[in-house]
């Protein structure tokens, strides 16, 4: 039974990782926004990003940090929960 994972840990860690991940990002976007928009095209194979882009404001960096804090502690709850599953 030690195996098991606990879905209120993993969540959690994952909620804390994207929320890190997403205000990095939101840095770099502020300090050097051309450059960032170049390595989220290489990330994403190429794709132009800079046509999908607009400028940044904090009140829109603060709700995309919640909102995505919010899917990592959903996600990270079903994927302990699913593996939990899986292991019995």
């Amino acid at each position: 039974m030690g195996d098991k994972l606990s879905p209120k840990r993993v969540s959690l860690s994952l909620g804390i990782v994207t929320g890190i991940i997403s205000i990095v990002c939101a840095l770099l976007i502020l300090i050097a926004p051309e450059s960032t928009t170049k390595l989220f095209g290489a990330i994403f194979h190429g794709i132009d990003v800079s046509q999908i882009t607009k400028p940044i404001t904090l009140n829109g960096a603060l709700i995309g940090t919640i909102e995505v804090i919010v899917i990592a502690l959903i996600v990270g709850w079903l994927f302990a929960t699913i593996y939990n599953k899986l292991k019995n």
